[in-house]
C-alpha cells in the first residue's frame, strides 16, 4: 500500500500519536476524557507527522504510532488541510495534554465515530432547532436601554440573513419567542442539505456554542469574525457586566472559551469543504 510521510517543518513541528491511545476496553472512559474539562494526560510522544494512505485519506502519527480515535477506529481526515490543523493541536501540547483545547481534534473524532449514530438529516433537524430560540431574535422589553442595544446591535445581522437567503424570521419579547414560517424553516433546511456530514457537524458544534442558528451563518458566511458573533451572542451578559462588573477572570476565560470553540466550529466547516484556497492559506500560514 502506498503511504507518503509528510514531516512538518516551523512551528508545526513533527506531530503523532499512540496506537492504543484508546485501549477497546476503555472506550467508554476515553470517549468522555477527549470532552471533560479535566481531562489530562503527560504527553507521550516527542514527533507529530501525517501521511497519506492509499484511499487518499491522511492519518496522523505520534512517534510512528497511528492516532486513533475514542471509538478505537483509525483517526482519518479527509484531507490534508484538516490533518494539519489536527496535527498541529497535538503539536501544540506541552507536558500535559489538555484534550479539551484540542477543538478540531474532537470534532474529526465526533464526525469519525458518530457515538450517537445521527444521519446527517437528524443534525440538520437538531440545528434547526435552534431558530427557534435563537439569541438574536428573543428581546427583553425592559429596561429601556437594553432594548435599544439589542435592536442596535441584533437587528443588522438579523435583517442581514433576511435579505441573503430571502426569508422572515422577525424578533419578539413575548416568552414563546417569534414564529418561524414554514417557509423559511424549509429554505434553511434546503440550504443545510449542501454541507456534507463533517461540515454539518462543525456547523452544529458552532450553533450549539452561540445558542444562534444566525450567528453562527453569519459566522461561517464571513458576515461576521467571530470576535463580533461572540459579542453579540453575550449582549445580555456584556450589559449587565458594564453595570454590576464582572467576576475577576471568570467572565473573561468563558468569553475566550466560547471564541475559541467558536472558531474551531467555523474552521472545521471550511476545512471540510476540501477548498484548495483555505488548503493553501493554512500551508502558508
Amino acid at each position: 500500500m502506498f503511504r507518503r510521510l509528510v514531516r512538518l517543518q516551523g512551528p508545526l513541528g513533527n506531530i503523532l500519536s499512540p496506537d492504543k491511545v484508546c485501549p477497546r476496553n476503555q472506550q467508554l472512559r476515553c470517549a468522555v476524557n477527549y470532552s471533560s474539562a479535566l481531562a489530562e494526560k503527560r504527553r507521550f510522544y516527542k514527533d507529530v507527522s501525517i501521511s497519506q494512505s492509499e484511499g487518499g485519506l491522511y492519518e496522523v502519527n505520534l512517534d510512528r504510532r497511528k492516532l486513533k480515535t475514542p471509538g478505537g477506529k483509525l483517526f482519518t481526515a479527509p484531507n490534508e488541510a484538516m490533518a494539519i490543523a489536527v496535527a498541529t493541536e497535538w503539536d501544540a501540547q506541552k507536558d500535559t495534554l489538555k484534550y479539551y483545547t484540542m477543538h478540531l481534534t474532537t470534532l474529526c473524532n465526533t464526525a469519525l465515530d458518530n457515538p450517537t449514530h445521527r444521519t446527517k438529516e437528524q443534525m440538520i433537524s437538531a440545528a434547526l432547532k435552534f431558530l427557534e430560540t435563537d439569541t438574536v431574535c428573543y428581546r427583553v422589553d425592559e429596561p429601556q436601554s437594553l432594548v435599544e442595544l439589542q435592536k442596535n446591535e441584533w437587528d443588522p445581522v438579523l435583517h442581514w440573513i433576511e435579505n441573503r437567503y430571502n426569508v422572515t424570521i422577525g424578533s419578539s419579547s413575548n416568552i414563546l419567542g417569534p414564529e418561524i414560517p414554514k417557509e423559511t424553516k424549509d429554505t434553511f433546511r434546503q440550504h443545510l442539505k449542501s454541507y456534507n456530514f463533517w461540515s454539518m457537524t462543525g456547523l452544529e458544534f458552532a450553533i450549539t456554542q452561540l445558542k444562534s442558528v444566525v450567528l453562527a451563518i453569519g459566522v461561517i458566511d464571513r458576515h461576521l469574525s467571530v470576535e463580533q458573533a461572540v459579542l453579540l451572542s453575550r449582549l445580555e451578559e456584556e450589559y449587565q457586566i458594564k453595570y454590576w462588573g464582572n467576576v475577576e477572570w471568570a467572565h473573561d476565560y468563558e468569553s475566550y472559551e466560547l471564541r475559541a470553540r467558536t472558531a474551531a466550529g467555523a474552521l472545521f466547516v471550511h476545512l471540510s469543504s476540501e477548498s484548495s484556497t483555505v488548503k493553501r492559506k493554512l500551508m502558508q500560514n
